[in-house]
């Protein structure tokens, strides 16, 4: 006689949180901050960079990795076979107000897998932040994942309780997205959607403070980098997005017939190319940069080999060399080398009246690797 147990709390956090990393709730970063990795404890403690750029910990877990959807580089879909199990709202309320209140955590990141109907689903997501909301009158941060093709009523109940939301477009363009899902429609279930959440959250309208971001599946199916870029641009200047991430599709998680599991690039290519996808989008961002501008080769291809602003910086040598004590703040921020950062370093010693003679005034006294990569690019006099 075979006898089953029902996971308690603990176990199916433990199952939920680790497939929660197919949702990033935090960008590429340097060696030295956090990117996509849990803390030792408890793994759905998640040390994050938020889209404004603070720096926190959210518990962030599914809701349920039963999933009715047949997108195939998802290792929750339909037809794989992973161990089941669904936590009850009370439930994730209750771990997260116990976490709160000790200090480990901040915020919440909560998504799931479709459990019968989009509706039925985001429901269940939203009765997790209403409990928060209303009966323990947390205030803080809470990331709703909302469903694709989920109503536009519970769409906006989400807006209404959520401190940001997203609806990952996983590719750009339905070609692409037909060669990962025959079952979701890209423009009803995706698009639309997010067109809605972006005008729900325009300046001016109730919901303007609701932040909102969606993720890219990198390699999966056969996008170019081209359409990632041209797409992420427009996220930003047409839907005003928060922000845009990547993740880097993972070999073996998904169907054996889809384009990511015959992929020439090696698997640090791909973590590389998501690299370069996220230095665009600072550039995109921060720099003043437009889609199409980014260098790319004959094939629509970001260089491995070069971070594109300094592929840019080499594709116009008529723009250098910069004079760092006349240049204009945009024309600073495209010197290799230089970010925000140093550049309002170099700004303030220029209001102040100085004058800046070596790289080592902008870098505390010496100049690292990093900032002198920008030597060939500036002048001093």
């Amino acid at each position: 006689m075979l006898i089953q147990t029902v996971p308690d709390i603990k176990t199916k956090l433990s199952i939920l949180s680790q497939q929660s990393q197919y949702d990033l709730a935090c960008a590429c970063t340097g060696k030295n901050e956090p990117r996509r990795r849990r803390s030792q404890d408890n793994r759905w403690i998640y040390p994050v960079v938020l889209p404004d750029g603070r720096k926190t910990f959210l518990f962030k877990t599914l809701l349920s990795n039963n999933c009715v959807n047949d997108c195939a580089y998802c290792p929750l879909r339909a037809d794989s076979d992973p161990k089941r199990c669904t936590l009850e709202a009370d439930e994730i309320a209750r771990a997260f107000i116990a976490y709160h209140n000790t200090g480990k955590v901040s915020g919440l990141f909560l998504s799931s897998g479709v459990m019968g109907t989009p509706d039925n689903t985001l429901e269940r997501i939203n009765q997790v932040a209403r409990i928060l909301r209303k009966r323990e009158h947390f205030k803080g941060y809470i990331h709703l994942k909302v469903i694709p093709g989920a109503s536009s009523a519970a769409i906006e109940e989400s807006l209404s309780l959520a401190s940001a939301v997203s609806i990952n477009l996983e590719v750009p363009g339905a070609d692409n997205f037909r060669k990962l899902s025959l079952k979701k429609d890209y423009q009803n279930d995706v698009i639309a959607p997010l067109k809605l959440i972006s005008r729900l959250t325009a300046k001016g309208q109730r919901y303007h403070n609701v932040r909102q971001t969606t993720q890219f599946v990198v390699g999966a199916s056969t996008e170019t980098d081209r359409e990632l870029v041209e797409y992420t641009g427009a996220l930003y200047d047409r839907l005003k997005l928060d922000r845009v991430y990547f993740s880097a599709y993972q070999r073996g998680v998904g169907r054996p017939d889809i384009p990511g599991e015959h992929s020439v690039l090696a698997n640090d290519a791909l973590l590389t190319r998501e690299h370069r996808l996220y230095q665009v989008d600072f550039l995109l961002r921060k720099y003043g940069f437009q889609a199409g501008e980014i260098p790319l080769d004959a094939s629509g291809a970001l260089s491995l080999d070069m971070d594109p602003k300094e592929a840019w910086a080499r594709h116009h040598p008529e723009c250098f060399p910069v004079n760092v004590n006349h240049a204009e703040p945009m024309q600073l921020l495209r010197v290799p080398g230089f970010g925000p950062i140093t550049v309002n370093r170099l700004l303030k010693i220029r209001r102040n009246g100085g004058w800046v003679r070596r790289l080592e005034q902008l870098g505390h006294g010496k100049a690292g690797k990093r900032l002198q990569r920008a030597l060939e690019f500036v002048r001093f006099g």
